[in-house]
């Protein structure tokens, strides 16, 4: 309902609008009045109403005040001037303000009531119009995690020169200007779930993770099943250390509610261009690849790291571990989490770890080559692939005087592994797909049907069936979702003579306004002129 608050100093002129009109007949709630401005303006600020009528000569705040004060702090106020006096310069100075309406008295009631009706239809429909814009960015919000994700990588990977970032950035609102930046990756993992599995605590922990991006100096990333990124700028480097050190220290006091899930964080170093990022990405990526490492829950700085400040902690000394329990684990662990591309990083750091004469023995180095080459064969074959498919592993030994050799090698069988791995999961997950598209295929009609849904329908997490439809569709869930639907509409629009709000609701939308939007949005035309033009593509 409308809300109307009404300000006037002559206290028989107030009455006769407030009692004059029956507002809650003619659809509009009276919630308050006052004496002068400065009564006004605290009232409405709490109430804060659809419309004001003001008179304009007030004691200590005038009508103008007051409605300066209004558009700057509730700019969807609209307000309605009374004046007895009809000089043209308060005309134009309401206008200045963005006053909807200048009514000189006296005023009737039928007067004031159809300017009220008025104005009250534009507030109706400016709603509508918000209304429809919320739903669609809400719709549309895995599009953009899509896109925010896609140009992230363009960010690391060097493919795109600066201006074509900002372009690309100006798109998706985001303000890339800084003098400084710096990236860290982060993970999270709950210890009661497989990896692709997300427990309720961990959705709830995400938010709440999400919610800390707002500041202008913090871009949050999602990667799906790789955690998030978040880019960090500042116009100083002792500023973004600050803010990152702030910002670290907010996520592992969130953390700290949540015992059952584990993190880590790599932390890549500071640069100062935004063509430098790669540089950053690839220091983070080191520091990130430590979680198959480590068993604490940590942010791992890539600069520490090359200081050897965090070894000591792991206690990995040749003397004093059975390396073979210990080496299994961990690159069985990476075999089944990892991330292809990572795998270099993974090994890397491997070696990092280790005290320089272990890591510079030729005999150590053949053992772990062929501890890991045991340990991936085991692991290819629990993935159980088809007879027919070929397994390339390299098993010839790679030379052992350099360890760029070994490294090349060792990255080389687990990369193999992973694309095996993601081969064999992909074709159980073309499997999911199917059954998710003859869902939509069932139920399309469905106004409820949605990601959230169909996740728990196949036993996902939405972050994961996102990801998996994107890769084995090339699109989407919604993107799909809504080029089917619009399909459907286009065929009912050619093919029957139903009205167009009933072809909406034929396929899945039950506002008449939102389809249309959304028909013009994704088709470039209305329905209606979809439907004029039906007889000229014929003939195309």
């Amino acid at each position: 309902m409308i809300k109307i608050f009404l300000v006037e100093d002559e206290y028989v002129v107030r009455e006769g609008i407030k009692n004059n009109i029956d507002w809650e007949k003619h659809g509009y709630c009276f919630c308050g009045e006052a004496s002068d401005g400065e009564r006004a303006l605290p009232l409405i600020q709490k109430m804060n109403p659809d419309i004001v009528i003001t008179d304009i000569r007030m004691p200590f705040m005038d009508g103008l005040a007051l409605s300066k004060i209004i558009k700057k702090q509730m700019p969807a106020t609209e307000i309605v001037i009374l004046s007895g006096y009809a000089e043209f310069e308060y005309a134009k100075e309401g206008i200045k303000i963005g006053v909807a309406e200048y009514i000189t008295k006296p005023v009737s009631g039928d007067e004031l009531l159809r300017v009220i009706d008025g104005i009250a239809l534009r507030i109706e429909q400016k709603r509508k119009e918000r209304e429809i814009m919320e739903k669609y960015e809400n719709e549309m919000e895995e599009n953009l995690l899509a896109d925010k994700k896609n140009f992230f990588m363009d960010l690391v990977t060097g493919n795109r020169s600066v201006p074509e970032l900002h372009d690309l950035a100006a798109k998706l609102n985001m303000d890339l200007s800084a003098l400084w930046y710096n990236i860290v990756l982060v993970w999270f993992r709950s210890v009661h779930h497989a990896p692709d599995e997300y427990s309720n605590s961990q959705v709830e922990m995400e938010r709440r993770l999400a919610k800390l991006e707002h500041d202008d100096n913090i871009v949050l990333f999602d990667r799906n099943l790789e955690g998030y990124a978040i880019l960090l700028k500042a116009d100083s480097e002792q500023e973004l250390l600050i803010n990152q050190k702030n910002y670290l220290a907010k996520i592992e006091n969130v953390m700290k509610e949540y015992p059952n899930i584990r993190y880590f964080g790599g932390i890549g170093e500071c640069v100062n261009r935004l063509s430098e990022l790669p540089a950053s990405f690839e220091k983070a990526s080191h520091a990130f690849a430590h979680r198959y490492l480590v068993k604490d829950n940590l942010f791992m700085d890539s600069i520490q790291i090359q200081q050897h400040i965090y070894y000591e902690k792991e206690d990995f000394n040749i003397r004093k571990v059975d390396v073979k329990q210990i080496e299994r684990s961990r690159v069985w662990d990476f075999l089944k989490q990892g991330i292809r591309g990572e795998a270099r990083y993974f090994v890397e750091e491997f070696f990092n770890g280790l005290d320089r004469a272990t890591a510079e023995s030729n005999l150590f180095r053949q053992y772990i080559i062929m501890d890991m080459f045991f340990g991936v064969t085991e692991f290819v074959d629990s993935l159980q692939l088809p007879s027919d498919v070929e397994v390339p592993l390299d098993v010839s030994l790679p030379d052992l005087q350099t360890m760029e050799s070994t490294i090349t090698y060792l990255s080389g069988i687990i990369e193999t592994a992973l694309s095996l791995r993601d081969r064999a999961a992909s074709n159980r997950y073309g499997d999911v797909v199917k059954e998710v598209k003859k869902y939509i295929e069932e139920n399309y009609a469905d106004e409820e049907l949605s990601l959230n849904l169909l996740a728990n329908y196949v036993n996902f997490s939405p972050n994961h069936l996102s990801m998996i439809f994107s890769q084995e569709t090339g699109m989407t869930f919604i993107r799909y979702l809504t080029d089917y639907r619009m399909n459907k509409a286009k065929e009912l629009l050619r093919c029957t003579s139903l009205r167009s709000s009933a072809i909406g609701m034929e396929v899945g939308y039950h506002d008449p306004h939102y389809f249309s939007f959304l028909f013009k949005k994704t088709q470039g035309m209305t329905p209606t002129q979809f439907r004029g033009n039906r007889t000229i593509e014929g003939e195309d």
